[in-house]
């Protein structure tokens, strides 16, 4: 794509939700992420053929997407949060400050969900015993919900994971 048709992709998507809260307190409470994506959730679904069903699936993505932010950020600035839709399909902008350590971690674990091996490295993650890592969340996103992912770097000391969702219609 070229700029121009970036720009009239990212405009055919129309603003529906968006927060935002300082970071500190975003932090001090791991039911943030919970109780944010939950009330999203509601909001937007509404007007949507099946809305408990569209609740329910972009709650867990929105959920997962904030415990990314949650466990990966710094307590300085804030987090912000804006969603979208184009047709079936809702767009999350999640910005965050993050430590100069952890982008690249983001912008390999992002590139990551587009690879081929996505699949067999997500079914080699979840047989494991252990808690799902902030790769394996994204890779989730990217396999059951068919979400596209990309990251932004829009300063020097925050990141955005912008993250399409076509949820409408899914057969998750």
């Amino acid at each position: 794509m070229n700029a121009v048709s970036d720009m009239s992709a990212e405009a055919a998507f129309k603003p529906l939700l968006r927060f935002e809260m300082d970071m500190a307190t975003f932090l001090s409470d791991w039911q943030h992420c919970d109780q944010l994506s939950t009330f999203v959730a509601r909001m937007i679904s509404h007007n949507r053929t099946d809305p408990i069903r569209h609740s329910n699936f972009f709650s867990f993505a929105l959920n997962e997407l904030l415990e990314v932010s949650f466990r990966g950020a710094s307590p300085q600035g804030s987090i912000d949060c804006a969603v979208y839709r184009r047709d079936a399909t809702e767009r999350v902008r999640l910005s965050f400050t993050c430590p100069a350590e952890q982008r690249e971690f983001y912008r390999e674990a992002v590139s990551r969900t587009r690879q081929k091996d996505a699949l067999a490295r997500y079914l080699s993650a979840i047989s494991m015993d252990q808690a799902p890592n902030r790769e394996v969340i994204l890779l989730d996103l990217a396999i059951n919900f068919d979400a596209r992912l990309r990251l932004e770097e829009p300063a020097p000391a925050s990141i955005t994971l912008v993250v399409d969702l076509p949820l409408e219609g899914s057969t998750l």
